[in-house]
């Protein structure tokens, strides 16, 4: 039995599990609103106005329908999964459900509560996508009678605050991840059938384009604000690439049957899904971390070792199991300062912003 996922047999289980903080789990984020009521996207307005009327012409408005087939492929594969493997499948769906629904209400908060009419319309369109995408997956959680209430979600959560230029690497880096893990699990599954488990993964390919999309509207505005990828805010770009990076190495080695289930390994799925990164966010990022380098992967690898084991400290309680936790916190600091320390990859920014989802 994987002791690393929490149990989940029912509605309530659900919820606290979405509710719950953590340092695997999906946040809630709030920002300085006035400050991004001034960002300015004047330098690149002709590819801004340009991606504007691609949400206006929402081309995945009826992508988010279930067919006939969705509840008899349900029916019959959910019996053939052990389960451990079951428990992992719906970890990740209330994961995914938390991370989207993260999206709609930031996006939906910044909207409310600015004037700019570049970022008021922008807001409003990713918002809309993310609450299908968030609906979409709760409609598959209350396959199993665990649907998640949204409403006591977004009141119950805590929330954390951002300046406005972390959200903007913060939430490009994790709508381009975002795509690059979709897109990887559609791709494989499309040359494997047979490993598609769940009829959820056929939605995955113009889902992620809208994570992509999403993406493309962060690269304009950071490219549009050229400061934000200069002195020391390159120090900060590094910051959260190597954060989204160990995090999601982490989480997605906690679930390690839900790749296997899938014919996948984590590890390379996961290295797989840092190179598709890599590639896009030459966009944006002047900097890359070379993921490739034996130390980085040795890094990500005890920063599982750590995080299992301080899961076990959680376990014990009492005041001995708090001191071991405290321990764990602070070797898991030391790698990570150390993973941040590595040499890094300089990379030229695209001569245009926007790229294509090719991958």
């Amino acid at each position: 039995m994987n002791t690393l996922v929490q149990r989940i047999e029912t509605a309530k289980d659900a919820n606290d599990k979405a509710v719950q903080s953590s340092m695997l789990s999906p946040r809630f984020y709030t920002t300085d609103f006035a400050e991004i009521n001034r960002i300015n996207i004047e330098p690149l307005r002709k590819e801004w106005d340009i991606m504007m009327r691609e949400y206006e012409g929402d081309n995945n408005h009826d992508h988010f329908q279930r067919d006939a087939s969705f509840a008899d492929e349900v029916a019959q594969s959910m019996t053939q999964l052990s389960k451990e493997m079951r428990q992992e499948f719906i970890d990740f769906l209330v994961s995914s459900l938390t991370s989207e629904y993260s999206g709609c209400i930031l996006y939906n908060e910044i909207r409310k509560n600015i004037s700019n009419p570049d970022l008021k319309q922008l807001m409003a369109y990713m918002a809309r996508d993310e609450a299908r995408h968030a609906g979409f997956i709760n409609q598959s959680l209350r396959d199993f009678d665990l649907g998640i209430d949204l409403g006591s979600l977004k009141r119950e959560k805590a929330y954390t605050f951002f300046k406005p230029k972390y959200i903007l690497y913060a939430t490009y880096l994790s709508e381009k991840i975002g795509y690059a893990r979709y897109i990887t699990i559609f791709r494989h599954l499309e040359r494997h059938p047979d490993k598609r488990f769940h009829p959820i993964f056929r939605w995955f390919e113009r889902w992620c384009n809208d994570e992509f999309r999403h993406g493309e509207s962060f690269a304009l505005i950071i490219r549009a604000n050229p400061h934000l990828l200069r002195g020391g805010n390159v120090l900060w770009i590094r910051f959260f690439l190597l954060a989204v990076y160990a995090t999601m190495y982490v989480r997605d080695h906690t679930r390690p049957m839900l790749h296997e289930a899938m014919g996948l390994d984590s590890a390379t799925y996961d290295y797989a899904v840092f190179d598709i990164t890599t590639q896009i966010t030459r966009q944006v990022f002047p900097i890359a971390l070379d993921t490739d380098n034996p130390k980085f992967r040795a890094g990500l690898a005890k920063l599982f070792t750590i995080s299992k084991a301080n899961d076990l400290a959680k376990k014990q309680g009492g005041w001995l199991g708090k001191l071991k936790q405290a321990w764990f916190v602070s070797q898991a600091c030391l790698v990570f300062g150390k993973l941040y320390l590595l040499p890094i990859k300089r990379q030229v920014l695209t001569a245009d912003v926007r790229m294509e989802p090719v991958w």
